[in-house]
């Protein structure tokens, strides 16, 4: 099969002849992808900064398609069934998946050791995301075996295209999990940094939670003018102080409630402490760059929440915590609890209340998948959403 593999900083290829996957567990199932997406957090594995990566790994966590074969112990799926596929692979029986915690599952993580180590406990399986998180292949390729197929795959209802339900895997509930992870009141302003996929979907989701209003920082005018279509009033940083437009938005106050819809690649190439971020990167003296973490906890308002569902993959530098804890902020995070979400997200894009189409910018074929990384890396031609046909 063709597939798109990583094999090295800034080298994705669409390689020919890679091995097609089998059944290797009861529970699987084997999907023909009818289509993929690029992630904001496959760039950073295209960029190189996160750790786990190994010569000729599949890319892609959010694919959905055609299931071509299931295991003897699947009763869930059958063939012929369309299904889109969430990027966290759970068991549905352990602790936390009970719980409805499924980003970390006790159990689909096959290198829990080495998860262990890094993180202190393992995390779930993700589908081509670092060996760190399970190593397993992912979507952007003809085909892919979905393990635990019998729990975590949606199955789509007939009459909807591929474009309504494929961010039912990732950035939907993604961008939804961020603005339910701040409890928003009727008379909260909520500010979302980053206005790419995720934060558009934080955006709308806020909005539908009843803010009173929602606000978008930013500085490409395609994301931009895509964020105010959506209702949120938008600051563009290359062009006036965040700092100053929020206290005069929230008057004086600042914002009750702020998305990290951005994570360890934050650009401010014009802030000091962004500088040092790049200074300290390039010496391998710090992962991630947090400038949009240090932004929030300096402008939320005391007692707020900040929601960070934006990737970190490992330390960070200067980050306040003193004005933090004295501001009695309140941090939630983490990898997504997809299908903690799916029911309910899938009913409202058949109820027309959401379209999750819009994000998309770009369909191109699997081939040309090396060359849009580096466009939405880039963010050449407005890109905002690319998703791939294979």
């Amino acid at each position: 099969m063709r597939a798109l593999r990583w094999h090295g900083k800034h080298d994705i290829r669409c390689d020919n002849h890679v091995p097609d996957p089998s059944i290797e567990d009861p529970r699987d199932a084997i999907i023909k992808v009818s289509s993929c997406a690029i992630c904001g957090s496959d760039l950073h594995l295209y960029d190189g900064f996160m750790p786990g990566m190994q010569h000729g790994d599949i890319m892609g966590h959010e694919f959905m398609g055609e299931v071509m074969e299931v295991g003897s112990a699947n009763k869930k799926l059958k063939v012929g069934d369309r299904v889109v596929v969430p990027f966290t692979i759970v068991c549905g029986e352990c602790d936390q998946c009970r719980r409805g915690n499924f980003s970390v599952c006790e159990r689909t993580n096959r290198n829990k050791d080495v998860a262990d180590k890094v993180f202190g406990h393992t995390t779930a399986g993700l589908y081509g995301y670092t060996h760190l998180t399970g190593g397993y292949a992912g979507g952007q390729a003809e085909f892919v075996r979905v393990p635990y197929a019998d729990v975590g795959p949606v199955v789509v209802p007939d009459g909807m295209t591929d474009e309504q339900v494929l961010f039912l895997g990732d950035i939907l509930p993604t961008g939804w999990q961020a603005a339910a992870q701040c409890d928003i009141q009727p008379t909260d302003t909520v500010a979302v940094w980053g206005a790419g996929p995720v934060g558009q979907f934080a955006i709308r989701s806020a909005i539908m939670m009843g803010a009173e209003q929602v606000i978008c920082i930013d500085n490409v005018p395609e994301r931009l003018s895509m964020a105010r279509a959506g209702g949120a009033i938008t600051i563009n940083f290359d062009e006036e102080s965040v700092l100053e437009r929020l206290k005069e938005l929230t008057r004086g106050k600042g914002p009750e409630k702020c998305i990290d819809s951005v994570g360890m690649e934050a650009h401010a190439a014009r802030s000091i402490d962004s500088m040092y971020d790049r200074a300290k990167q390039a010496l391998m003296m710090e992962t991630d760059r947090p400038h949009v973490l240090r932004e929030m906890i300096y402008v939320c308002r005391p007692g707020g929440i900040i929601s960070i569902p934006g990737v970190y993959g490992g330390l960070v530098d200067k980050i306040p915590f003193g004005a933090a804890m004295n501001k009695a902020l309140t941090f939630r995070m983490g990898q997504t609890h997809v299908n903690r979400w799916t029911d309910d997200l899938l009913k409202r894009i058949q109820e027309g209340q959401i379209d999750p189409s819009f994000v998309i910018t770009h369909s191109v074929s699997l081939e040309q998948g090396p060359e849009m990384y580096k466009t939405f890396r880039d963010k050449h031609d407005g890109c905002i959403k690319v998703v791939l046909k294979p």
